[in-house]
């Protein structure tokens, strides 16, 4: 059995101990000490990392009664020193405390149970049993959860038995019946919890809630609490300010400028297709005037696709030959013809195509296919234009 430091103090980050056992499994090397204040994974909440005699801790784990340290390699002593990651376990207890005032507000204020929580590396969530929220609700519950932690309620951790537990209003029933930890928030809350929270709400800093998403019949919420909710403020800034700087305008003008940029574009684009049009008729004659025997056929430098698609359809509407056309802009080839040539498109790419490592299909009268090399399109082409 492991004397698990992190029940008595979240803010225990040095100590010295023994190894009481070396594990090599497949996965790895692991160790046992006789006291840890490493944190295992569980709870929605991932485990802590540091060093053990000076060793990177890759993975912390509980199995039963016993929590297992996975190291880069095995110390030499026995006897040796610990140090916990501080940034990544004040983070853990600032998001999973602030975690747990979250959910006591959303079931305080409107009734939401909180059926799951997940602690990730660049965000939390939280599901509730609620279909979908409110632009208000979402709104109300950021100002309440934040006015808890401005009002600094102490939160304590301590275990009681199944007959103490019973007494309590808890959020949620334990599966355990004995050595219950109860992890309760002054005038908030009391809840059946193993995870390393902070001493008050104050030290949560702040709950930024990001966005709320419809989740199996019930809804999530994405939150960055503490340093993460600063984090995100501050790359929100910079960000607000590159888009101030390049429209030249204060914040307060962005969107208007950013709406007035996209009609803009929306313009110039419908004048680009117009222009487009206009320069496919153009070639279209010019290679219906170029043609030569049974075939159109032309390769392009700059043009997409899409381009080629629509291209193809102008001269099959006016020439009854197939039409082959290649870009190597894209790596693309297109096959069309009007319904009256003997060949089927689709079939002669499905039928040749993976000898030039070439993807693609259609239709009897249009089909397409791209390639990994230009050296493989124009193989294909080539071939293709021999075929026919």
């Amino acid at each position: 059995m492991t004397n698990k430091l992190y029940y008595n103090s979240t803010y225990l980050t040095d100590w010295q101990t023994r190894i009481s056992e070396t594990i090599e499994r497949e996965d790895g090397l692991y160790v046992i000490l006789e006291e840890t204040a490493f944190y295992p994974h569980g709870g929605g909440q991932p485990c802590d990392l540091g060093t053990i005699q000076g060793i990177s801790v890759l993975d912390v784990i509980s199995e039963e009664e016993l929590v297992l340290h996975k190291l880069e390699r095995l110390p030499d002593e026995l006897e040796v020193t610990c140090q916990i990651d501080w940034n990544r376990r004040f983070d853990h207890m600032q998001q999973h405390s602030g975690q747990h005032l979250l959910s006591a507000v959303c079931l305080d204020v409107f009734e939401f149970m909180t059926l799951s929580f997940h602690l990730g590396e660049d965000y939390c969530t939280i599901d509730i049993e609620v279909p979908e929220l409110t632009p208000n609700q979402f709104h109300s519950i950021e100002k309440e959860v934040n006015r808890q932690i401005y009002r600094n309620h102490t939160i304590l951790s301590y275990f009681v038995t199944g007959e103490e537990a019973s007494q309590l209003k808890l959020v949620k029933q334990p599966k355990v019946t004995e050595n219950i930890r109860i992890v309760e928030i002054k005038d908030v809350e009391y809840n059946a919890c193993g995870g390393t929270h902070v001493s008050s709400t104050g030290e949560i800093g702040m709950i930024k809630l990001l966005k709320a998403e419809k989740q199996k019949g019930n809804t999530r919420i994405y939150f960055k609490c503490g340093y993460r909710a600063l984090e995100e403020f501050n790359s929100s800034l910079q960000i607000l300010g590159t888009l101030s700087s390049k429209f030249n305008t204060g914040k307060d003008e962005i969107i208007d400028r950013i709406e007035k940029w996209e009609n803009e574009q929306k313009q110039l684009q419908a004048e680009i297709t117009l222009l487009k049009e206009k320069n496919d008729v153009y070639v279209a004659q010019e290679l219906l005037a170029q043609q030569q025997g049974n075939l159109i056929a032309h390769v392009f430098e700059d043009k997409s696709l899409k381009d080629l698609q629509s291209l193809a359809n102008k001269l099959t509407a006016q020439s009854t030959v197939p039409v082959l056309l290649a870009t190597s802009a894209e790596n693309k080839v297109v096959f069309a013809q009007n319904g009256n040539a003997e060949i089927f498109c689709g079939a002669f790419f499905k039928a040749h195509l993976g000898s030039y490592n070439g993807k693609g299909g259609g239709s009897d009268k249009l089909a397409q296919a791209g390639f990994p090399s230009w050296e493989d399109a124009f193989a294909f082409y080539e071939f293709a234009k021999r075929s026919q």
